[in-house]
């Protein structure tokens, strides 16, 4: 389940949320969005603080610990109740939409009593929102697109918080007596950048134990229907989660089964009926004898019906079948081939961790490179200067000194609306690496964004486009580009384009990635850490770049580090 620091992190930006609605003081507001980030990033388990501790937090106060406190013990905070009786759920509900804020969403309720997302959409369709201060015909659009963004996400929810409850349930089960093997299967496994529901699958000849161990995890709030195979159950969390149990015997063919897309399996399906085959979650069997073949294992199936083993990030129907069938299924790039990690940040600008704690946990990880890259003076509420960034270039060199890690050091420049970046070429050779993104403007037309994107990478000095599309998953939109343009223009420059590991970006996702890559592109894995606890965000970097069909090969950071060296330079002298 989320840890507590994000169940907390949740409440103290709605009570922000809510503040702002109801025509709070903007300073209060900007304190409780900053402890809410502070919380969320901060290395320990707030859980396990003390009052005193909590305060300890940067950005965490004395009235905001004593709230923290108040949920762990009564588990509500009743100054958050108040303002959630102020403010109608509706009206909350609208804040949700991207692209909204908070005030305009009061004013829509204030103004002409609007308290849905529905409600709201048909007032833009009927033209009620004419003349209504700050609503203007390009901000309608913006809602509209941002209704469409949040109802083609639903119910789903981010890979990474899937990810964190099944791995947790399967770690229960698994303990449970009689279980001989447990996994999560489904969409889950084949790493898609959300989640609608939980597929796991255990394998025990006594289903009986587990299912009464899945139905009574702390986190049930309800059971929606149990056999003696199958059990549904939908968390307080509001995520539907699925329990299959299979005899041991056939765990292969059923994981093989409840993994793949519905596409994939249809394929495989079709390859079994041409050699007069039928499979199925039980196994593999001869059409007419009904006589079983193989099921104990993946591979065996796979095996048995002409394929290699597929990789589950593979299995979405999208050329793998008949590159399995000519033996052209790429080698993936894993988790333990990255060298480094060649975005992060640190306080010096808007990260949560300080330089000598992100250093001493890139350590932990074993990289054998690791760059800091905090962002460059022109997004100005970072407050960067020329000073600030030398003296942690020295800092830089002074840890690189206590162990064997090389340190990068590098930075996060800023594309501005004509393609140029935050420093001159004098500047900017002093650095190691030098990933540039977009963080502004990101109304600019397809074409205008097209040439400032190309512009910067034509800069000698830019190696890495940060988070290419700009893409919050669920909260904003991608901008919109020409990719044949970008990509031709990645290759032509020797710019590799980043996969962000961060679970609501995963940017590029897996389709930009595999267009991008038939044009030559080279890419970068990297986590865009703020925090110590986000550094293990890259095994999602990692499982997007393989639905990507990446390769060891493609991905710069898990080249030696003369290899990438000789990258970064990018043909200068």
């Amino acid at each position: 389940m989320a840890r507590a620091n994000d169940d907390v992190e949740a409440l103290l930006q709605e009570y922000a949320d809510l503040l702002s609605i109801s025509g709070g003081d903007a300073f209060r507001v900007r304190t409780y969005e900053k402890a809410a980030r502070s919380v969320g990033g901060h290395h320990a388990d707030i859980a396990t603080l003390d009052r005193k501790g909590l305060q300890g937090i940067p950005n965490v106060g004395k009235s905001i610990a004593e709230k923290i406190q108040e949920y762990f013990d009564k588990g509500s905070i009743s100054a958050l109740e108040e303002l959630r009786a102020q403010v109608p759920a509706g009206v909350r509900q609208l804040t949700s939409i991207p692209n909204l804020g908070p005030k305009k969403a009061w004013m829509l309720y204030h103004d002409l009593h609007i308290a849905s997302v529905q409600e709201l959409a048909d007032a833009i369709h009927d033209g009620r929102l004419k003349g209504l201060k700050g609503f203007g015909e390009k901000t309608e659009e913006n809602i509209l697109r941002g209704i469409d963004l949040m109802q083609q996400s639903g119910a789903r929810v981010l890979l990474s918080v899937a990810t964190d409850l099944a791995e947790e349930i399967v770690a229960e089960l698994t303990a449970v007596r009689g279980c001989r093997q447990c996994a999560y299967a489904g969409s889950l496994r084949r790493m898609a950048e959300t989640i609608g529901d939980i597929d796991i699958l255990a394998a025990s000849a006594e289903p009986e134990p587990i299912m009464d161990a899945f139905t009574g995890l702390s986190y049930v709030e309800r059971v929606m229907a149990r056999g003696e195979t199958k059990t549904s159950i939908r968390t307080t969390k509001g995520l539907q989660v699925d329990l299959r149990v299979v005899p041991p015997d056939c765990w292969g063919a059923a994981l093989q089964y409840f993994t793949g897309s519905k596409a994939h399996n249809i394929r495989t399906r079709e390859i079994a009926v041409r050699q007069g085959l039928k499979l199925s979650e039980y196994g593999l069997f001869e059409a007419k004898s009904g006589k079983l073949i193989v099921a104990q294992t993946e591979e065996e199936v796979y095996e048995r019906l002409g394929l290699p083993w597929i990789p589950p990030t593979l299995r979405e129907d999208r050329g793998e079948i008949d590159a399995a069938l000519h033996g052209e299924l790429p080698t993936l790039v894993e988790l333990k081939d990255l060298r480094g990690d060649l975005h992060t940040h640190t306080t010096l600008t808007d990260g949560l961790s300080t330089l000598e704690q992100m250093v001493a946990a890139a350590r932990e990880r074993k990289y054998a490179y690791y760059a800091v890259t905090d962002h460059a003076p022109n997004l100005y509420m970072q407050r960067m200067t020329d000073e600030k960034m030398l003296r942690q270039r020295e800092q830089l060199r002074a840890l690189a000194k206590e162990g064997e890690m090389v340190l990068l050091h590098g930075t996060e420049l800023n594309i501005d609306a004509e393609g140029g970046v935050d420093w001159g070429p004098e500047f900017l050779e002093g650095f190691d690496l030098c990933v540039a993104s977009v963080h502004t403007e990101f109304n600019q037309s397809k074409d205008e964004m097209t040439r400032r994107i190309i512009r910067a990478m034509e800069n000698p000095h830019v190696n890495v486009i940060g988070h290419p599309t700009g893409r919050k998953i669920g909260q904003r939109p991608p901008i919109e580009f020409d990719m044949d343009e970008v990509f031709t223009a990645a290759a032509r420059t020797g710019t590799a384009l980043e996969v962000n590991s961060y679970p609501d970006r995963l940017d590029l996702r897996d389709e930009h990635i595999m267009w991008a890559r038939r044009h030559g592109v080279k890419f970068a894995v990297d986590t865009d850490s703020h925090s110590t606890v986000h550094l293990p965000f890259i095994r999602y970097g990692v499982g997007t770049a393989q639905r990507g069909w990446l390769t060891k090969n493609d991905v710069i950071n898990a080249w030696p580090l003369t290899k990438l060296r000789t990258f970064l330079k990018k043909g200068r002298s």
